[in-house]
């Protein structure tokens, strides 16, 4: 009896002990997974960094080793919402994640003149929803236009710069317009909000200090501007704008800007591993007809940029285009536009492992469908990036609604892939 005793007692020792080494692993297990949770949610909160991360890594792991990923909606649809046509994206992802998909908003017309409006929508998940049509600037008449912005990583601020002249005006004039031929009747405006986008500062003039006095015509970006992880500045605010610069480093309390060399407008900007600065820009007319290519130039706010110079590998039909940094444990930069020398409808992105050097991989957005199609459908022309929290790509891509060819309802889609999609069953090399 008492032999059964002991035994019957050492067997329920041994089965306290099993439970609680059980239950030792499966705390061990929850408490890793909190772990890792936390480092890929604190990854998504951080801007672009060039930095190696246990975060980062988890971040590579999730872009890459996921499932491909392409989908497409139209997210602003000319002809509804009180706008004839919708043009010129610009798209950011916010510090809590939230995506702020900006544009033009043409009243009456396709026209790049007359009563324009810039506005947003919101999705605060990452993509699959959106809140309705807002208005972000345009409660007085007149062509509110470029949108271009960038987020401020240390403040959740989220910056817009954009252009503004009265209806009456236009770049050459036409169409009941006149010329903006002196300075200041073209103007720079800016503001900002502090709540994910959800209320906007009244536009602030910054004309005075900001326009250069030898410039007429002006443009802001189009797209979106970047906040440096690198180089003497770190967390310096930069917006590309014709021929300059425009930067912040006291987190916009000032702005000042860069003179960079002639010859091209729409410009895109991005950070190098080594902290350098490189634009990436729409050619002028004259250094177009030569090359039929994007010109780019490479420098720092500090010592100047380079003269511009055709890429070989990037063809261009002379229309804007959009460039952004996608990191992981290495350098990865994904640039989209028009992979034409004659057509907007070739939406292209490709991606490069070595500063913008070479290209290594691309795929056309519109990849179900043949670029004759494409054409036919109007599927193409500006655009513009950020990455989303669950580490894709999401663009911004218009589409010019046909069959008119005078007045257009343009369109914009919301492009969404990653980089498994773009990749294309390509190893990384």
């Amino acid at each position: 009896m008492k032999k059964n005793m002991k035994l019957a007692e050492l067997s329920n020792k041994i089965s306290r002990r099993r439970h609680l080494r059980q239950l030792t692993m499966v705390t061990t297990v929850f408490v890793l997974s909190l772990v890792l949770i936390s480092s890929c949610q604190q990854e998504t909160d951080k801007p672009e960094s060039l930095s190696t991360t246990k975060g980062v890594q988890n971040q590579e792991f999730a872009g890459l080793m996921s499932a491909a990923v392409h989908t497409s909606i139209k997210l602003f649809d000319g002809g509804t919402g009180g706008f004839h046509a919708y043009r010129i994206p610009s798209i950011v992802r916010t510090a809590s994640g939230t995506l702020i998909a900006f544009c033009e908003g043409r009243a009456d017309s396709d026209h790049d003149y007359g009563n324009i409006n810039v506005v947003c929508k919101r999705s605060s998940d990452n993509g699959v929803t959106w809140l309705p049509l807002q208005t972000v600037a345009g409660t007085t008449l007149g062509t509110w236009g470029n949108p271009t912005s960038v987020v401020d990583w240390d403040t959740g601020r989220i910056w817009l710069f954009m252009c503004w002249n009265d209806a009456d005006h236009s770049e050459f004039g036409g169409g009941d317009t006149d010329p903006v031929d002196t300075w200041g009747q073209r103007r720079v405006k800016v503001t900002w909000s502090d709540n994910n986008g959800a209320s906007w500062a009244t536009p602030v003039d910054k004309t005075s200090t900001l326009l250069p006095s030898t410039m007429t015509w002006d443009t802001m970006g189009p797209g979106v501007g970047i906040q440096t992880t690198g180089g003497p500045h770190p967390g310096r605010l930069i917006i590309p704008a014709r021929r300059r610069n425009i930067y912040s480093d006291d987190h916009g309390l000032t702005w000042q800007y860069q003179i960079v060399p002639k010859g091209t407008d729409e410009g895109t900007i991005v950070e190098r591993a080594d902290g350098t600065l490189m634009r990436n820009d729409r050619p002028g007319k004259t250094i177009w007809d030569i090359a039929k290519r994007r010109y780019i130039s490479t420098g720092t706010i500090e010592n100047g940029f380079s003269e511009f110079t055709a890429v070989s590998a990037l063809p261009d039909p002379r229309c804007e285009g959009s460039i952004l940094r996608y990191t992981g444990d290495r350098s990865r930069i994904i640039f989209l536009n028009s992979a034409s020398e004659t057509t907007r409808y070739n939406m292209t992105a490709r991606v490069s492992y070595n500063e913008g050097q070479n290209w290594y991989a691309s795929r056309r957005l519109h990849n179900t469908i043949t670029q004759e199609e494409a054409a036919a459908q109007g599927k193409g022309g500006y655009s513009s990036m950020t990455k989303t929290a669950d580490f894709a790509i999401g663009a911004l891509v218009e589409q010019r609604e046909l069959p008119s060819n005078d007045n257009n309802n343009w369109s914009i889609e919301f492009q969404k892939f990653n980089l498994t999609w773009l990749l294309d069953g390509q190893p990384e090399p």
